[in-house]
């Protein structure tokens, strides 16, 4: 139990429940249904393995940095060796990529993209100014996975214009810049924090909720309830999420801004959900996604997911 503890902790486990949350969403903005369940499976698979290899890989690039400041994650406490953990992080890329492919062609260029910006973030350009825009476009390319099995209204088929179209890429959007903020605002989270630095990521996360809102409240097919509903349903979710990030505004303390951090991620399955509502009208299927919010939050107790 304990090496199977480690594995988990090394791929922060409890994430990958938010990836696949922005693969069900990708997926509704483009098919009424989860149907076809294999195409829809693929993707949902591709994408939990890519992101768990991007887990996988931040701590191989990350060993010398954790011995200092996190001694306790799996490689540099010894649990795992650099060895297993380059294996497995390679098999889950393979993997990812194979499970694309399987999708279709269209699905494979989006997970070749979102594999480059992986491996550009942890291995070159984290710890620079553009660190945090890379992390916001492998959330954006990974709505896009989700998204890419589109097809064309007029023919039917697979089409790479249906993929990189709206609403997809305001949806998208949305969530890469809430996500450049949640990416800034946990920077130096094992550290104190700077207030300045918190208050621009703050303004950062708040403006890619706000995106989401002016799509909720500009999407013409929409009934006004369900406008009205969705728009109340993301001011909830934005002011949980403030709560948390003006705590560790005024206290910038690692505890508070971890804690703040956990509760951006955990958030990105209710936003997911949120939207999910709101495109397909359908209750069913938001609960669907929001009830992965029950495994991340249980697991998180237990695994990081920061």
């Amino acid at each position: 139990m304990q090496t199977l503890l480690a594995w988990l902790q090394l791929c922060r486990f409890a994430a990958v429940f938010t990836a696949m949350a922005d693969i069900f969403l990708g997926y509704l903005l483009t098919h009424d249904s989860l149907e076809p369940g294999l195409e829809f499976g693929l993707l949902l698979a591709a994408s939990s393995s890519l992101y768990l290899a991007g887990m996988v890989f931040n701590d191989l690039f990350d060993r010398e940095i954790d011995a200092q400041e996190r001694p306790q994650r799996p490689i540099p406490s010894g649990r795992i060796s650099v060895r297993g953990a380059m294996t497995l992080g390679t098999v889950l890329v393979v993997s990812g990529l194979a499970l694309a492919a399987i999708a279709g062609i269209n699905s494979l260029i989006v997970a070749c993209l979102l594999t480059s910006a992986i491996f550009l973030y942890d291995g070159l350009l984290k710890s620079t100014i553009v660190g945090p825009v890379v992390m916001g476009s492998c959330r954006f390319l990974n709505v896009m996975l989700g998204a890419s099995a589109a097809t064309s209204l007029a023919t039917g088929e697979p089409s790479l214009a249906a993929v990189w179209s709206l609403p997809q890429l305001h949806v998208a959007l949305g969530l890469a810049v809430y996500i450049i903020g949640v990416t800034w605002f946990s920077r130096h989270e094992a550290q104190t924090s700077s207030k300045a630095q918190l208050a621009a990521a703050i303004g950062t996360a708040n403006m890619g909720i706000a995106l989401l809102v002016a799509f909720i409240l500009n999407w013409q097919p929409a009934a006004a309830e369900v406008q009205m509903r969705a728009a109340l349903a993301m001011g909830l979710i934005a002011l949980v999420v403030n709560r948390r990030l003006f705590t560790a505004l005024f206290d910038p303390v690692p505890a508070n801004v971890q804690r703040a951090v956990r509760t951006m991620l955990l958030s990105i399955i209710m936003l997911n959900a949120t939207l999910v509502f709101f495109v397909r009208e359908d209750g069913t299927l938001a609960i669907v996604v929001a009830l992965l919010l029950i495994p991340a939050t249980l697991l998180g107790r237990v695994l990081a997911i920061t």
